[in-house]
């Protein structure tokens, strides 16, 4: 039977507002890791080349997964308690509503400010989009449209590196953050379109009569299933964060390093646009991460799965860093580098919402999914030290060496292949 059988119009259309919900969300991600290095180097009046430069950017970028990290756990609260409807709108007209500020900064401070907030809202969109799609698609056809949901942060991402490509060379910094503003329209298809799943509503009823808390965090760390769950999560998403936030995003200043090395104001536009098109090509090996994540879950089971991926962005992420010495070279490796680090979310997407019952599952995917990023918060800071004291490639190594420790959570994970969500 095809995964999409007996859908209807209704299926599809929850998993296209939630799927731009999350692909605008990534593409306002990404727009920092574009416009840092111009963004940082002229609030602090500095030159690019100056390693302040680099460490700053690092910092604000520790601080922009801060705020993921308490928007996700805040958010997730929100979203059993409010619904997945209400509280994906909130957090769409955050990210949007900052991103769109970040670009009138005037200080670092207020950048650094304004990314705390944007990411408020990032965390948050998470949660509720991946409770609403699981929700809302029946059993059969859940991997699959989660994986679809996951598969288009690919998009955002590659958005933002065709703004960088178009937008940067010409208009500069802020109005990469201008435009980010631009997914606020997103609310009112929410407003006219979206209702709130009848399974959320069932089990927020059944919560009320029987006495049980919604969305309660203590009710997620009480029972020891739960609780199993809450941990495991919470590894697998410390490790991904870590590996993508503090490897995978560095790739814009690796292609500039590798195609002007002497920072020759020459070839600044014409680095800014290879690059671009780097980041292109690593997206575009991203959006098929989740699919090959979905395939091997759904034949072999979701512990294989994440054992394959951690697997692979051991390898790729280091082989990245050392063997990308060209613009040829670079599309080779990118394309691959994205693959392998979209596999691990693709499996998170699928996997978070299939370990909590429905009256806590937004707060145990936000707690687990951004949860995480506390933990993990250090990573573009240790990189971006790393790197500005030992080199890129050293930097990789060392910290691609976090994959080990998700090849151990995924021993430990409760499989939960042809189960139905919990109730």
């Amino acid at each position: 039977m095809r995964w999409n059988a007996g859908l209807n119009r209704y299926h599809y259309l929850v998993l296209a507002i939630a799927a731009m919900g999350w692909m605008f969300d990534t593409m306002d991600q990404w727009l920092y890791v574009w416009a840092r290095q111009s963004a940082v180097a002229e609030l602090l009046k500095a030159e690019t080349t100056d390693p302040i430069v680099k460490q700053a950017s690092g910092i604000v970028q520790t601080i922009f997964l801060i705020g993921w990290a308490t928007g996700g756990f805040l958010f997730g609260i929100i979203g059993d308690r409010l619904g997945r409807a209400r509280t994906m709108a909130i957090t769409i007209a955050m990210y949007a509503g900052f991103t769109g500020l970040s670009g009138l900064s005037q200080d670092i401070y207020q950048f650094g400010l304004l990314r705390f907030l944007t990411g408020l809202g990032v965390g948050g969109e998470f949660a509720a989009g991946a409770a609403l799609v699981a929700e809302v698609f029946p059993d059969r056809a859940r991997s699959t449209a989660l994986a679809i949901m996951q598969s288009c942060s690919a998009i955002g991402n590659l958005a933002a590196a065709g703004m960088n490509f178009f937008v940067m060379p010409e208009l500069g910094w802020r109005w990469m953050f201008f435009i980010g503003a631009g997914p606020a329209i997103l609310l009112v298809l929410i407003r006219l379109f979206i209702k709130e799943p009848s399974a959320w509503q069932a089990a927020k009823d059944a919560a009320e009569r029987e006495k049980q808390k919604v969305g309660s965090l203590i009710e997620l760390l009480r029972d020891q299933a739960w609780r199993h769950s809450t941990l495991v999560g919470l590894g697998l998403t410390t490790v991904a964060v870590i590996g993508f936030w503090g490897i995978s995003t560095w790739t814009p200043d690796l292609m500039r390093s590798v195609l002007n090395p002497d920072k020759l104001p020459e070839l600044t536009k014409q680095t800014e646009r290879l690059s671009s098109i780097g980041g292109m090509a690593q997206q575009a090996g991203a959006f098929f991460g989740p699919f090959a994540f979905a395939y091997v879950a759904a034949r072999w089971g979701r512990r294989p799965a994440f054992g394959m991926s951690f697997l692979l962005c051991l390898v790729v992420a280091p082989a990245t860093f050392y063997l990308t010495t060209s613009f040829a070279t670079a599309m080779i490796w990118l394309p691959l580098l994205g693959f392998s680090m979209l596999t691990i979310f693709g499996g998170l997407a699928i996997y978070l919402p299939e370990l909590f019952p429905t009256r806590l599952r937004a707060t145990g995917i936000g707690l687990c999914y951004n949860g995480g990023r506390y933990l993990a918060a250090a990573g573009p800071w240790l990189f971006g030290g790393l790197s500005g004291a030992y080199g890129f490639q050293s930097a990789a190594m060392l910290v691609s060496s976090v994959f080990v420790g998700g090849l151990a959570v995924a021993i430990v994970a409760r499989e939960t292949k042809g189960r139905p969500l919990p109730e």
